[in-house]
């Protein structure tokens, strides 16, 4: 069985927290079951945080990612990048912008290279990248440009026995009738469907598609998006020999014997899918970026400007983004 390369992992906004669960999660490489990563970052900025936190991390940069492997289990291997600015924890600087923007490029190229086996993002700080001149909604859209995709990729959030699938995303809850469209409720279907079959080894994934109004709209007395809108994408989705269900109510879908009989929800907006997520598994969420020809994972929070650089923030997520991203990445190659 061929080993799979190092996961690339990205430095994200380096005032919040990615460094301080990068060094802990490297921390707990030999209790943990971490696979081996090389983190894109300042080998002097994580040292400088690792002795801050009070953690005994030895950082060693290396020129290639071929090298993170034989370093992995003694030193936390770092390919270097440079900030132009000193980093405040908690005060995000857009003069490093830059840097972070370099760092998921870096890590792109690795991987459409076969030189890391996937991408992990530590998050980021969209206010400062957009001041930096960032001229793209967030990681998912950016990672689809860098790609070339003609389409969107999908953003699936996994935690607490549960995966969901989001229609809409980051829209204020009053335009998200409006932005309902069939056409992308079968395009997320499809994207999901292909994913789970191809990266979770699962051979004929069950889709649950939440309706939008309470009771599904009550034969149309409460809304008839689900009529006019939801319903032809459910039918489209079986057209295509997709197990898809809907639209069904949204406040039975998330308990324990509904979770069970399904694979993934695929909800209509942001928070009908993130509340019941968080609330089952809110320390070791997962975002996976379905449709890419790469694998992406990342920690299912933000950057906690408020406790960086303090020692508290927890790697939980971060571990399990990695090792998904490594259970994806093996699924994919074969290992």
């Amino acid at each position: 069985m061929t080993a799979l390369p190092p996961l690339a992992v990205t430095m994200g906004e380096p005032a919040g927290i990615g460094g301080d669960i990068v060094l802990k999660a490297w921390a707990a490489r030999r209790t943990d079951g971490v696979p081996p990563f090389v983190i894109l970052d300042s080998p002097a900025r994580l040292s400088d945080l690792a002795r801050r936190i009070g953690l005994e991390v030895p950082v060693r940069a290396v020129e290639r990612p071929e090298d993170a492997a034989a370093v992995f289990a003694d030193a936390l291997p770092v390919l270097p990048l440079e900030l132009p600015a000193p980093v405040v924890p908690g005060r995000p600087d857009p003069a490093n912008g830059a840097a972070v923007i370099a760092a998921i490029d870096l890590a792109v190229e690795l991987v459409q290279a076969g030189r890391a086996a996937a991408v992990v993002t530590n998050p980021i700080q969209k206010s400062a990248l957009y001041a930096a001149g960032f001229r793209h909604p967030g990681h998912t859209e950016y990672l689809a440009h860098l790609a070339g995709m003609a389409e969107e990729p999908v953003m699936m959030l996994e935690g607490g026995g549960l995966r969901v699938v989001l229609a809409t995303i980051h829209l204020p809850l009053a335009a998200v009738p409006g932005a309902l469209t069939t056409d992308a409720i079968v395009h997320v279907g499809r994207v999901t469907a292909a994913a789970l079959a191809r990266d979770f080894a699962i051979p004929r994934p069950r889709l649950a598609v939440a309706a939008l109004n309470p009771h599904a709209g009550e034969e149309g007395t409460m809304g008839r998006e689900e009529i006019e809108v939801i319903a032809p994408a459910v039918a489209a989705l079986r057209e295509a020999g997709i197990d898809a269900d809907g639209p069904r109510p949204a406040d039975t879908l998330f308990h324990a014997g509904a979770r069970a009989r399904w694979d993934a929800v695929l909800c209509m907006y942001h928070d009908q899918g993130l509340i019941p997520l968080k609330t089952l598994d809110f320390e070791t969420g997962v975002n996976v970026t379905l449709g890419l020809p790469f694998v992406r994972t990342s920690p299912d929070h933000g950057t906690a400007l408020d406790i960086a650089g303090t020692g508290r923030a927890s790697a939980s997520s971060l571990l399990a983004a990695l090792r998904t991203a490594a259970r994806m990445a093996a699924g994919r190659s074969g290992a």
